[in-house]
């Protein structure tokens, strides 16, 4: 993968926190230790509701599906937290929000990992601690995200081997986002910042390791840079433009580098008041690192953005690209789209689907680029108001060719996981669960293919 907008990506790396496995088992304790006495005493309350989906309030806004830094998040992973949002500082006696939000997340892990190195011929297996804590900050409607507002997220994660210490890394990924609403205009700017030396590129939102580096392969270090800045403007009371403009770095140390920048426009037409649908273009530039062949591409698109109910919810874009290579070979047309749908058919019972189809560099091969295909399905479902069940299920196809003639690129692989998982709400303040992770990628080329499996256990403290 050479991309945070790839589907299924992993970063690894080398970094050193020079601990020992004692040394690392006894910090571990330690803050699980005082973490616990944190909230200690605390009695058990009436369970929160699952947030409402950010979808239901955007249909106005944005007629396309949100673009994470991964697809897997496609769907904000937001409403598959455990009891809902946690209430923080924003919260007064009366009940009504105040404009300063603050909240504090710690999430501790325990895995037993069966091939850490996602290694076809290599396995080796440890047992890992992963200590992420999670600060949230900001002004006005960070959870609604209706009105004005500005939000920050910070997670740094810890990763502690047992036996293989020498692989121990910190990670630090960070969220940006904001919103400012003029009379017709209105902005929405984010920007991730993710600064990845570890087994898995975790995200803010998900945290046990779905994602795997299946372009990449061994463990390299990546940083990522995304911008994403939309401007939409009420023409008419039905009728809106929106504007966008997207700016990504993906820095390897090792590797292939890449920076794409690109700049879209969409008329978009409220048919009622659930359903709106665009369409409008996008112009990119795509420069990778010498002696690699930069790019420019074109692509058109039709969107829809359907509340058929408050229980359901579609968002999706589709359309065909057109690549160009300097003159090294060819054009290349390829069909694009991207899905995002929620659905809660019941109360407790959360179901989400995302799909899609792009264009990537390849950060590992030069001169080739990759499309890749995917779906992703998560469920949740509550029981006796404090259990959590859960799965998540993914299919990846990753399809290679060539930018420049005189290159064979041959190379194909289809990529699967399954995660279930189990969690039980303690209090508002803490929750426990424990989940099992398969996932394999079938290459036609040996070296990239690999099983993994994981077992392991969480914890999530609410401060």
């Amino acid at each position: 993968m050479s991309h945070p907008l790839s589907p299924f990506s992993r970063s690894n790396g080398t970094g050193k926190l020079g601990q020992s496995s004692g040394a690392s088992l006894a910090l571990f304790a330690g803050m699980f230790i005082a973490c616990t006495f944190s909230v200690r005493g605390e009695d058990s309350i009436p369970e929160e509701p699952l947030p409402s989906s950010t979808d239901e309030t955007v249909a106005q806004t944005d007629a396309a599906p949100s673009q994470p830094m991964s697809p897997l998040g496609g769907v904000d992973s937001r409403n598959l937290t455990l009891g809902g949002e946690t209430v923080s500082s924003s919260e007064i006696a009366s009940g009504q929000p105040r404009r300063f939000h603050y909240s504090l997340r710690l999430n501790i892990r325990g895995v037993y990992d069966d091939n850490i190195f996602l290694s076809h011929t290599n396995r080796v297996s440890d047992y890992y601690f992963a200590i992420e804590p999670m600060l949230t900050v900001g002004f006005g409607d960070i959870e609604g995200r209706g009105e004005n507002y500005l939000r920050l997220d910070y997670m740094p994660s810890v990763i502690l081997f047992v036996d293989h210490s020498d692989q121990n890394a910190v990670e630090h990924l960070i969220l940006l986002e904001g919103q400012y609403r003029f009379s017709r205009l209105t902005l929405n700017l984010s920007q991730e910042v993710a600064i990845l030396d570890g087994a898995n590129l975790n995200s803010t939102l998900d945290t046990t390791g779905l994602l795997a580096n299946l372009d990449v392969s061994g463990r390299t270090r990546l940083n990522l840079f995304i911008t994403l800045l939309r401007a939409n403007y009420d023409l008419t009371g039905k009728l809106f433009l929106i504007g966008e403009f997207d700016a990504s770095i993906y820095d390897y140390r090792d590797f292939i580098s890449s920076q794409i920048v690109s700049w879209g426009l969409y008329v978009n037409y409220n048919v009622t008041p659930k359903l709106t649908v665009g369409v409008g273009g996008t112009f990119g530039l795509d420069f990778v690192e010498d002696p690699n062949v930069d790019q420019t591409f074109e692509q058109a698109n039709f969107r829809i953005n359907y509340q058929a109910t408050g229980k359901l919810g579609l968002s999706a874009s589709a359309g065909v690209e057109v690549r160009q290579f300097d003159n090294h070979r060819s054009d290349h047309v390829s069909p694009v789209f991207e899905l995002g749908a929620l659905y809660r058919p019941f109360d407790g019972t959360t179901i989400t689907l995302t799909a899609g189809r792009r264009i990537l560099n390849s950060g590992f091969f030069a001169d080739q680029d990759f499309a890749t295909t995917y779906v992703v399905g998560r469920f949740q479902q509550r029981l006796l108001r404090r259990v959590y069940l859960g799965v998540a299920v993914g299919y990846e196809n990753s399809d290679y060719s060539a930018t420049t003639s005189g290159v064979s690129a041959t190379r194909e692989d289809d990529y699967y996981f399954v995660e279930p998982s189990v969690d039980v709400l303690i209090t508002r303040f803490l929750s426990v669960g424990a989940y099992y992770l398969h996932r394999e990628d079938c290459s036609n080329l040996n070296f990239f293919s690999f099983y993994d499996n994981q077992v392991g256990v969480r914890a999530t403290f609410r401060f």
